[in-house]
């Protein structure tokens, strides 16, 4: 299989800072963002862009800003300095253009699977025919088919994730932010749910931010990885897995590429390990 990864300086098992290269008409702008709470700086000075059909992980210890990140993009929380540009317009708040999948899934325990999937398109003034033709394709997608008036405490903890999964697609935003989205799952499932990210992210051309604490999910499913060093979070590399999309799941995980990158990832990070 052909394979080759740019991999991160770790022969001193530390994170070196490196320059960023620019990525070209990025839809996702991050510009300078700095982050303090009290007196814990959390982020300084991000500098990133994130492309449409690329995904994007936010990869580092704990406590390196990781998730701080993605909620500033989504515009859950202010930057303490700097701006985030989504298609070219500063973001002040949450928006359309934007969709978030929480790791927790927050789903509304009063409503069904296809009230939950469709509810962003509610708040859009979506027509109902509209709404149900838009979340049936992405229940299909997802692979629950069948589960349309279920509630969420008739389902299993997958099968909660893969309806949030579902309602961040429906919205058709043009910036998917996903939380740790398979981190509550077993691990049988969450090979399953990285394949069908895979699949959606072709799918749908979208840009994709993903944040992870799995160093071997990280190469598996991105095309670029962000790596973060201690707090305060600054970008310390840019690393490119190159993985052939074209090679079988098993194939991939057994790939001498793929294991040195992760390995050489893993030398970055266990000097801060807890």
């Amino acid at each position: 299989m052909a394979y080759t990864a740019h991999s991160p300086d770790t022969s001193n098992a530390s994170l070196a800072l490196a320059p960023v290269p620019p990525v070209a008409d990025g839809v996702v702008k991050v510009r300078g963002v700095s982050k303090t709470y009290g007196d814990v700086e959390a982020l300084r000075d991000i500098d990133l862009e994130f492309e449409r059909g690329q995904l994007t992980t936010l990869l580092g210890p704990s406590g390196c800003g990781k998730t701080t990140l993605l909620k500033i993009i989504a515009g859950l929380v202010p930057a303490t300095s700097g701006e985030i540009l989504v298609n070219g317009r500063a973001v002040t708040g949450p928006g359309p253009e934007r969709a978030f999948v929480f790791q927790d899934f927050a789903l509304m325990p009063w409503a069904t699977v296809m009230r939950n999937v469709a509810f962003g398109l509610e708040l859009r003034g979506i027509n109902a025919a509209e709404r149900k033709r838009i979340a049936s394709r992405y229940i299909e997608e997802v692979g629950l088919v069948g589960f349309e008036d279920k509630y969420p405490h008739e389902l299993s903890g997958g099968m909660r994730q893969r309806v949030g999964i579902a309602r961040a697609f429906a919205v058709n935003a043009d910036v998917l932010l996903l939380d740790e989205p398979f981190s509550a799952v077993d691990e049988q499932n969450r090979r399953k749910f990285q394949e069908d990210l895979l699949r959606l992210v072709n799918l749908e051309k979208k840009s994709f931010i993903f944040v992870t604490h799995s160093i071997e999910e990280a190469v598996y499913v991105s095309d670029r990885i962000v790596l973060l060093s201690p707090r305060p979070g600054r970008i310390s590399q840019i690393i490119d897995p190159h993985i052939d999309r074209s090679a079988t799941p098993d194939d991939i995980r057994r790939d001498p590429g793929y294991l040195d990158t992760v390995e050489e990832i893993w030398n970055g990070l266990r000097h801060y390990a807890e």
